[in-house]
């Protein structure tokens, strides 16, 4: 049986894992549940963990993952409907969600996975001189399927697109994109540079997105594809 506590925080996890598919965090669970500290969100964690509702998954932050829901030997009143905390915080979604056998439990998409930082675009240094052994943390729901690397941006010549100086760069690696998409191209063998790619009249037109800044052409032969953009990381400060 499950206390009402219990059932309220089952819900709000599950709910959240649907609406976004990232579970949410202690002080999120604290704040929908109105708990004074989050040391009581981890005994209810490990209390629904203990009975086999939950799991956390390894090697992997803030992972939770829903296993099953009540059945019909919850008790009176942890069956009732969640509070309104958790309401609110489930972004307004008033029902319960359904029993197991029901409904797919959600699969969390809140992995993250280590990918290389290879430093700064640069130029007169191509990407396979950029070795490192740092790597970034990246949320996997960013990155998709293939191998990706991550480069931090320098200057301004993106900035229209909304890349920024000292955002990372999440680059699939690729040695080949379509026209109008952000790419980063090695230029002659020597600059790597983040750009979009154009081919016009037998040339290659890399553009920036700066008014500031005007595009760049050339031949073919002197554009080599090394990877395309596959999302964004910014720091606050």
């Amino acid at each position: 049986m499950l206390t009402r506590k219990q059932h309220e925080l089952l819900t709000f996890i599950q709910v959240r894992l649907e609406e976004s598919g990232i579970s949410p965090s202690f002080e999120e669970m604290k704040e929908a549940l109105d708990l004074k500290s989050k040391s009581g969100v981890h005994r209810l964690i490990s209390a629904l963990e203990e009975r086999g509702f939950i799991r956390r998954l390894p090697n992997r932050a803030r992972a939770l993952e829903v296993l099953r829901q009540p059945d019909s030997a919850v008790s009176k009143s942890a069956a009732t409907a969640p509070s309104a905390s958790v309401r609110q915080a489930a972004n307004g979604n008033t029902a319960l969600l359904p029993l197991r056998g029901s409904a797919k439990a959600a699969t969390p998409a809140n992995d993250v996975v280590e990918i290389p930082l290879h430093g700064k675009i640069a130029a007169g240094v191509p990407i396979e001189a950029l070795e490192s052994s740092a790597t970034l943390p990246v949320p996997a729901a960013l990155l998709g399927s293939g191998e990706h690397y991550a480069l931090e941006v320098s200057g301004d010549s993106m900035v229209e697109a909304g890349i920024l100086d000292g955002d990372y760069a999440l680059v699939r690696k690729t040695d080949s994109a379509r026209d109008g998409e952000i790419v980063v191209a090695l230029v002659r063998g020597e600059e790597a540079t983040l750009k979009y790619l154009h081919r016009e009249k037998g040339l290659i037109r890399l553009d920036p997105a700066n008014a500031a800044y005007d595009p760049q052409f050339y031949h073919p032969d002197e554009v080599l594809v090394q990877g395309k953009l596959a999302g964004l990381l910014r720091r606050y400060h």
